[in-house]
């Protein structure tokens, strides 16, 4: 009679067939990398990536691992320096021959691992809302592209608030200047008017200058895609000179403001501001309550939730159904396997993979409230299909 270990090893598919690749899986275990900011400037949005990430991978290991085999974290940090992430993702590939890499946040960082990905065949999963314009077979994107968030978000201050005039600003780098891009071409398209443009280095702390701008230009909104650190400033900022984002003249609208920043901003900052986003830690619906409860248990009751963890979250997820769909680690199976994917424990509600490697998702927009959370005022009917090469915006 076989004990209940000698049961779970006749079960467990042997490693010649689901690992022909040479990835470092073993009979018992596989290996994945982490691979985010825990140090510079992006390290106030990337932490809760990399503590999502890790808290799929406890309860998956949890409830029994994949393909009978429980995972392994080499964990790199990109330390908010694009060619360090370069530099990390290939040893993760080449050294370590991780099964999958869950990483980066921003564009920039996306962009600097891309090329290494492909290079070596490994599998990202990529939790950042950002730009489009881009599909890779080793590319799995879970969080929006700009259709679902940037084009969603202004349809809907316009329509909802009457707004006619934009301020657009953001941090300097591909993500901020490409949204801007596309927002510039949708108000513009929509016969409104963008009455100006500025962008920030990584780490910039003073903001006085554009506020005074804003201020002279009277926009009704102004379109902010500032990240990381820089944020805490800029808000401050914001209402040190009298801008009161209650009353709305202007309105903010940011896409880059999740929960996770404001901890570091102070709702009391952040107050009145609108952001789109497909997730909020608000959100009500069983999957999202038994996601924040776990969160805050792991991590500690004062933690927060933005849309860029809930992304995070979903990412060893997706890659453990397309495993199992599979049979197998190899990456090229993965890849075959993970077109139709479907999350419904999403805390978001439910997503599905598209043959585009982007997800199905709803877009919301949350209004910011004192205590650092926001109400969601707005969703969409549907689940919108991810178009990351929209006509017309290219």
């Amino acid at each position: 009679m076989l004990s209940a270990t000698g049961a779970a090893l006749a079960q467990t598919p042997a490693t010649a067939t689901v690992n022909t690749t040479g990835l470092a899986v073993s009979d018992t275990t596989v290996k994945i990398g982490i691979l985010h900011s825990v140090t510079g400037t992006m390290a106030i949005s990337e932490t809760g990536s990399v503590q999502a990430e890790k808290l799929a991978i406890e309860q998956i290991n949890a409830s029994g691992g994949i393909l009978g085999r429980k995972i392994e974290v080499i964990q790199e940090d990109g330390g908010s320096d694009w060619p360090t992430f370069a530099e990390k993702a290939k040893k993760l590939l080449v050294e370590d021959r991780v099964a999958a890499v869950f990483g980066c946040w921003t564009s920039a960082s996306r962009k600097a691992v891309l090329p290494v990905f492909e290079q070596y065949n490994g599998m990202l999963y990529y939790p950042t809302f950002y730009e489009g314009l881009e599909e890779s077979p080793n590319v799995i994107y879970t969080g929006q592209e700009a259709t679902q968030q940037i084009i969603a978000g202004i349809d809907w201050v316009v329509k909802e608030k009457g707004a006619k005039s934009f301020y657009l600003l953001g941090s300097d780098y591909i993500w901020p200047r490409t949204s801007n891009k596309i927002a510039r071409k949708h108000i513009e398209k929509l016969g409104l008017e963008v009455v100006g443009e500025e962008y920030y280095p990584l780490g910039h702390t003073q903001f006085n200058s554009v506020i005074n701008k804003i201020k002279l230009k009277k926009p009704d909104v102004i379109y902010a895609i500032v990240v990381g650190g820089s944020n805490v400033a800029f808000y401050k900022q914001l209402k040190a000179a009298g801008i009161d984002m209650t009353k709305e003249k202007p309105l903010l609208l940011t896409i880059s403001v999740t929960e996770d920043e404001v901890l570091g901003i102070g709702g009391e900052n952040m107050v009145g501001a609108y952001a789109a986003m497909k997730y909020f830690q608000s959100l009500k619906n069983d999957n999202n309550t038994a996601f924040v409860s776990a969160f805050k248990k792991m991590w500690g009751d004062k933690i927060v939730i933005g849309d860029v963890t809930q992304a995070a979250y979903l990412g060893p997820w997706l890659w453990k159904a397309a495993v199992e769909k599979a049979g197998s680690f190899d990456i090229d199976k993965v890849r075959k396997a993970s077109p139709g994917i479907e999350l419904t424990t999403a805390p978001e509600g439910y997503v599905k993979i598209h043959e585009n490697h982007h997800l199905w998702s709803k877009t919301r927009i949350g209004h910011a409230r004192a205590d650092g959370q926001y109400d969601v005022v707005y969703e969409t009917k549907d689940f919108m299909e991810p178009d990351p090469f929209p006509e017309g915006y290219q």
